[in-house]
């Protein structure tokens, strides 16, 4: 089902910012800017490539040493970034909620904008993944998983975090789209190799907290650290270039509203 929503693509790197959080009040605030890798972004595509360059300087907050459960103030989220998807111009844009770690979720979103581009023409579309649930696992740097095993709520299949992995589609010409097993084919479904397309993975914070207070409950927290400083160690080291929301489900009407079409995966 498609009602209207926004999402796309960024592709760029976060460098560590400094905000500290207690309880639900804003202690200090210092950001740095991230700096952008080389980007896939298709011929022609001049506000996706303005976008993107403009994401690769918006500051990512990554110095958190508490985070209250409900955020209350844009600097305790990725406020900047999101704001210049939500200005995003061009009226092919799609956002995606993304659930489940395991699922199609990275394939989908690769052939709707290899159709978007080369079917339709549409050279400037751009995807945004509002991630949450399984799927927020995979935003998460490996120093996480192994800190807190969080290979044991990704589930089977999963014993590391393979989807920020390179795949071996990525070293292929990124002139020839219609290769099987090049940079645009199944071969190279991974997070680094969409966000070079200028897809845009967004984080959860409702879905980090929830999960800081599930490893809390179980034990698998090494630190013996309280739930608030769980979810800050995981805000801390989501993987370059994500945007941080205050929550997946309540960023998509900002979304809409913007004009993007929502698909749930």
């Amino acid at each position: 089902m498609m009602n209207k929503l926004p999402g796309r693509r960024a592709a760029m790197q976060a460098a560590g910012m400094s905000l500290a959080v207690g309880g639900f009040g804003l202690l200090g605030v210092a950001a740095h800017a991230s700096t952008a890798p080389g980007t896939l972004t298709p011929g022609g595509a001049s506000a996706l490539s303005e976008l993107v360059a403009r994401l690769a300087k918006a500051p990512r907050r990554r110095n958190f040493k508490t985070v209250p459960m409900v955020l209350n103030n844009p600097d305790q989220w990725d406020h900047e970034a999101l704001s210049e998807v939500l200005a995003y111009k061009p009226a092919t844009k799609q956002a995606w909620d993304n659930t489940e770690i395991g699922g199609a979720w990275l394939n989908g979103m690769r052939n709707s904008l290899n159709a978007q581009i080369w079917s339709f023409k549409h050279p400037d579309f751009l995807v945004v993944s509002e991630t949450h649930g399984t799927a927020q696992l995979a935003l998460y740097d490996q120093a996480m998983w192994d800190k807190y095993q969080l290979n044991k709520l990704a589930g089977p299949g999963f014993e590391r975090n393979t989807l920020i992995l390179e795949q071996p589609g990525a070293s292929a010409a990124a002139s020839d789209y219609e290769n099987p097993s090049g940079v645009y084919s199944m071969e190279n479904n991974s997070i680094p190799a969409l966000q070079r397309r200028g897809l845009v993975f967004m984080a959860c914070h409702n879905a980090i907290w929830e999960q800081a207070t599930k490893l809390h409950n179980i034990g698998q927290n090494p630190d013996g650290a309280p739930v608030e400083v769980i979810a800050a160690d995981l805000t801390n080291h989501l993987v370059p270039g994500v945007v941080l929301t205050p929550g997946a489900v309540a960023t998509l009407p900002e979304l809409q509203q913007a004009g993007f079409h929502y698909l749930r995966s």
